[in-house]
């Protein structure tokens, strides 16, 4: 009900709070990138020089002591941000989705969350955990979302500002999408797959006019970590060469390598079972992973908090242990590549190039040469990634082999433990040295000389992280972004699909697991086809708590402290004698009253429209209104609703609406009839009682105080709790009157509707209760998100099978 030039100022404050919320999700991507890159150089710098001494020396035990400290220092700080607010575990992915789904996670999205996800991951990531930092920073970005808007923090209370706009969870949950979007765009660079990323994985609720919103947020993310980045690390303010956290660099041939193309038709055959193959990993992947979820779940939540500190501290000691007993032992010396790059190449091109070639490890190994599992493991994961896509030397296939199994055992074992941890690296670099791995084989023993190892490094990327997190639009358009070549469209949607419809075939994505394992009510995108065997009446709840249009102070406080419920119906219950009951009592001859004036009835309806018509200019028409009033009936004799009333069932004696039911009741004295008129909110019935917003049974309910939409919303998002509040200023005998404050038209279902159409309609329009209203306006029942869930909807079809 805005005025049309306050809404256009609403509009553009969000379009502002947008472009603020993607500049402030590329600041904290810009200090996560920052310091994990000044920590990882100073440790690697420090552990190289004392490996390189102590090769000559024999004192190697001495570096690993050396590498341990730095991880696991890192680590036992990433473990003690976590404590703080555990919430700031994992990728934080599952928690954003069940967010966007419609479930509120506690602490999700606080200001807390953000400073212990950000501080946390670039411990995690710098102290040598094959973890990412690409999957929180989405976490980051939406806490971003959520709280820049609101101006108000509960970390810090004593900083208020008077910001009167988005005061709604659907506001909220919009710049939250943009947020999540944003923080995909400065992780990849990849500002329209974080849009679609945001669409397909995150939000369940949509519409038109957020799609440009959330792009414009992600471009703002985008570049604001690029100018930053490329200013930081080459001095060119304003190039704009560094997109993203994680940058694939450019895929190219040799050009001495005349036979060599990027990908030909017969390349989709193997890149179609690497997809198959793919998949399979994933699913196993995912498997193991459950289990280890399921284990710590039973074994290491229950116990006191240091207990997780402790697997934080054996997985770092494990991993390390591990890195450099197979980069000293395991690693082949494989000769180093001559090839020669054309001068004109571009700034970032050289440069990348210049990453990849001194990133290269000799760790024991004579002039020319390098060693290969020395490269990849005593080095950044992105830095690695790098050598699997673009180092023209050789890893051996035997080195391949053992650097994924180790890596895929430990990253699967790393996602989980109680540090802030993405997925979305590991599961490249993993694949990435499977699909090497097959370009190696294909070379050498099959002879295919035409094939481009960095190509195949990328689909077997794909492949593995489809397999994991079994996404396919977005992180389609995500790996195409990232490597700033269209042409490998096709193939990296190819793969993904397979890779995703062969996972789907055994188990679901990590994502969902995990959700699934906390017990949250996630909706998917649509039910199953036969679900649609059962009706709205078959899934609602019938034994409804109600509140009256006119409720006692007394009866109000008791609903809200015996139940959780977050909203109530209002209704009216349907009486014989009400004219009776309208004489001894002032609350009942309230509600009464209300009933009849709120109840639209075809005759009143023409009434009212043949009293407008007769404005109208045309005789004809104020003949044919004069007709109409002549034939109808007096106002005072008893109206069809009157007459409706009568059928139903017989009056109940001496029942008020405050009273509580008798175990001697029948169930229809129990379940009788209630006229629905909307539905309030316990945080709206809350404010009202906070507020003292009510009248005395010897006034009229027009002297009751009146609140704004501005003071209803003030305490948004924390209401007060109803067990905290001191109402003893209160008289329990008064009265409130909620019929002002209530939704007075919510989405109502018949009881015959199908379980897909209320399914569609609930997720679709972001509902919380759906009432179910049958043929004469009487509420029968209510339809929550649980009894939506997957689960639900089995035992209720099991139960409607045996009753057939």
């Amino acid at each position: 009900s805005l005025p049309k030039q306050k809404a256009q100022r609403y509009e553009a404050v969000k379009w502002v709070m947008v472009f603020a919320i993607g500049v402030c999700t590329g600041l904290v991507g810009l200090f996560v990138d920052f310091f994990v890159r000044l920590f990882t150089q100073l440790k690697f710098r420090v552990v190289q020089s004392s490996v390189e001494e102590c090769t000559e020396k024999g004192c190697l035990a001495l570096s690993l002591l050396e590498l341990l400290g730095f991880n696991l220092t890192f680590v036992f700080l990433a473990s003690l941000l976590v404590l703080i607010q555990p919430v700031a575990a994992g990728s934080g992915i599952p928690e954003i989705k069940c967010y966007l789904n419609g479930v509120k996670v506690p602490g999700v999205v606080r200001l807390r969350t953000v400073v212990c996800k950000a501080m946390g991951v670039l411990f995690s990531v710098a102290g040598g955990l094959f973890v990412g930092k690409e999957g929180p920073m989405i976490h980051s970005g939406a806490v971003v979302g959520a709280g820049l808007p609101q101006f108000q923090s509960i970390s810090l209370r004593k900083i208020q500002f008077n910001f009167p706009y988005f005061r709604s969870d659907r506001d909220k949950r919009d710049f939250v999408s943009a947020g999540a979007a944003a923080g995909v765009a400065a992780a990849f660079g990849a500002p329209i797959g974080g849009t679609l990323f945001s669409l397909e994985e995150g939000s369940s609720f949509w519409n038109q006019g957020l799609t440009w919103k959330v792009l414009f947020c992600s471009m703002a993310a985008t570049f604001t970590l690029n100018f930053f980045r490329s200013g930081i690390q080459f001095g060119s303010w304003g190039s704009f060469q560094l997109p993203g956290l994680l940058n694939f660099g450019e895929f190219k041939c040799s050009e001495s390598d005349k036979k060599c193309h990027l990908w030909t038709a017969v390349d989709l055959g193997f890149f179609i079972l690497m997809g198959i193959v793919g998949g399979l990993l994933g699913a196993t992947f995912n498997c193991l992973n459950k289990r280890l979820a399921k284990y710590r779940m039973r074994n290491v939540h229950p116990k006191p908090k240091l207990v997780r500190v402790l697997e934080s501290l054996l997985v770092s000691l494990t991993t390390t242990v591990v890195v450099f007993v197979a980069s000293m032992v395991l690693g082949e010396c494989r000769q180093m590549s001559s090839t020669s790059h054309s001068g004109n190449d571009t700034l970032s091109l050289q440069g990348m190039l210049e990453d990849v070639n001194s990133s290269i490890k000799t760790f024991f190994c004579p002039n020319e040469t390098y060693n290969d599992m020395a490269t990849l493991f005593f080095n950044p994961q992105e830095s690695a990634i790098l050598q699997l896509f673009h180092q023209d030397g050789t890893f051996s296939p035997v080195t391949l082999s053992l650097f994924f199994l180790l890596y895929f055992l430990l990253s699967c074992w790393t996602y989980g433990i109680s540090v802030p941890s993405g997925l979305f690296v590991p599961s490249l670099l993993c694949g990435a040295a499977f699909g090497r791995l097959v370009a190696n084989l294909l070379k050498s023993y099959i002879g295919l000389d035409h094939i481009y190892s960095g190509t195949f490094a990328l689909i077997g990327a794909a492949a593995f992280l489809g397999g994991v997190v079994r996404m396919t639009i977005s992180l389609t358009v995500i790996l195409i972004e990232s490597t700033n070549e269209i042409t490998y469209g096709l193939p990296i949607m190819i793969t993904l699909m397979v890779a995703k419809w062969t996972g789907d075939f055994f188990n679901k994505g990590i994502y969902d697991i995990h959700v699934n394992l906390r017990g949250v009510p996630l909706l998917e995108w649509e039910t199953e086809v036969e679900m649609d065997k059962l009706r709205a009446s078959d899934i609602m709840e019938p034994n409804l708590t109600y509140v009256y249009p006119h409720t006692r102070i007394q009866s109000l406080v008791s609903i809200l402290r015996t139940t959780v419920h977050h909203a109530f119906p209002v209704v009216t219950e349907n009486r014989g004698n009400e004219r009776e009951f309208m004489k001894g009592n002032q609350l009942i001859s309230n509600n009464i009253k209300f009933k009849k004036s709120s109840i639209l009835t075809r005759a009143g309806e023409q009434r009212k429209r043949s009293q407008s018509m007769k404005s109208y200019p045309s005789s004809e028409l104020r003949n044919m209104c004069d007709e109409h009033i002549a034939t109808e009936e007096p106002p005072e004799k008893e109206d069809l609703l009157q007459q409706m009333l009568e059928r139903r069932y017989t009056p109940y004696p001496n029942l008020y609406p405050d009273q509580s039911p008798s175990e001697e009741w029948t169930m229809e004295e129990r379940f009788r009839p209630l006229t629905f008129h909307g539905l309030i909110l316990r945080s709206q019935l809350v404010t009202l009682l906070v507020r003292g917003v009510c009248y005395s049974e010897s006034q009229s309910s027009a002297s009751q105080p009146r609140l704004s939409h501005a003071e209803m919303s003030e305490d948004y998002p924390r209401y007060p709790d109803i067990h905290d509040l001191d109402l003893t200023l209160l008289n329990p005998r008064m009265i409130v009157d909620v019929t002002p404050y209530m939704n007075p038209s919510p989405f109502a279902v018949s009881p015959n509707t199908h379980v897909s159409q209320v399914f569609n309609l609930f997720r679709t329009m972001g509902l919380r209760h759906l009432p179910v209203v049958n043929a004469v306006g009487e509420i029968v029942g209510i339809i929550t998100r649980h009894n939506l869930t997957h689960e639900f909807l089995q035992a209720r079809l099991r139960q409607h099978y045996q009753t057939i």
